[in-house]
C-alpha cells in the first residue's frame, strides 16, 4: 500500500482518478483481483482525498462507475464465453475460487452479486459466474449497481478516515512513526476482515 500511495501521490488528480478506476475495472472485468488490488487502490485514493490531491465525491463517483461497468463486462464475458471461460488455463488454476463463487450463487441467487462485491475472494469471479449461469441481466444489474455504489463510497470514505487519522498522528509523533502506525493499522484491519470472513463461511 505504501508504494502505491507514494506513486499515486506524485500524479495529478485526473491521472489518479484514471489509475484507481482502471484498477477497479480490471479487477472486476478481467479477473485481475488476485493481481491488481482494486480495494487497496480505492482506500489509497481516499487517503489522497484527505490530503487534497483528489476530491472525495468525484473519487467515489468514478470508483462506483468503474465497479459497476467492470462487473457488467465480467457478466457479459461469462454469458458469451461460458464453458470455454471456465475451462481456460487461467481459471483452472483458480478452480477453488471459481467453485466457491458458483456455490455462492447457488445458495444466495442474485443477492450473491451484492455479497460477492464485498469479499475479495469472490469479487473477480461472481459476475462471470452470473453471466455463465444465465442470470437475467436486469436482476444482475440491480444488485451489481447497489453493491458497486456502497462498496465504492464505503472504501473511499474508509481511506479518507485513514488519511485523517494519519495526519493527526503525524503531528503528534512525526512522519516516520505515523507511517508505520498507519500501515500496521491497515494490516490489522485486513487480517480482521479476512478472519471474520473465514469464520462466517467456515
Amino acid at each position: 500500500m505504501g508504494t502505491l500511495l507514494h506513486w499515486l501521490d506524485d500524479l495529478s488528480a485526473p491521472v489518479v482518478y484514471a489509475v484507481v478506476s482502471a484498477m477497479v475495472f480490471a479487477e472486476d472485468a478481467l479477473f485481475f483481483g488476485f493481481v491488481l488490488p482494486g480495494e487497496t487502490a480505492v482506500i489509497v485514493g481516499g487517503v489522497l482525498a484527505r490530503q487534497g490531491v483528489v476530491d472525495l465525491v468525484w473519487l467515489s463517483v468514478v470508483v462506483a462507475v468503474a465497479a459497476i461497468l467492470g462487473d457488467g463486462v465480467g457478466y457479459e464475458i461469462g454469458r458469451r464465453a461460458g464453458p470455454r471461460l471456465l475451462g481456460s488455463r487461467a481459471l483452472r488454476r483458480k478452480a477453488e475460487r471459481v467453485e466457491k463463487s458458483r456455490d455462492l450463487l447457488r445458495r444466495h441467487g442474485p443477492a450473491a452479486v451484492f455479497i460477492g462485491r464485498f469479499i475479495a475472494l469472490f469479487r473477480s469471479f461472481v459476475p462471470a459466474m452470473a453471466g455463465a449461469s444465465d442470470m437475467p441481466y436486469r436482476r444482475f444489474l440491480l444488485y451489481n449497481a447497489l453493491g458497486g455504489v456502497i462498496w465504492g463510497v464505503g472504501n473511499a470514505v474508509l481511506g479518507y478516515a485513514v488519511g485523517a487519522a494519519y495526519q493527526r498522528a503525524e503531528t503528534l509523533v512525526g512522519r516516520s512513526v505515523a507511517l508505520v502506525t498507519a500501515v500496521l493499522a491497515l494490516a490489522a484491519l485486513i487480517v480482521w476482515r479476512v478472519r471474520k470472513h473465514r469464520r462466517t463461511h467456515a
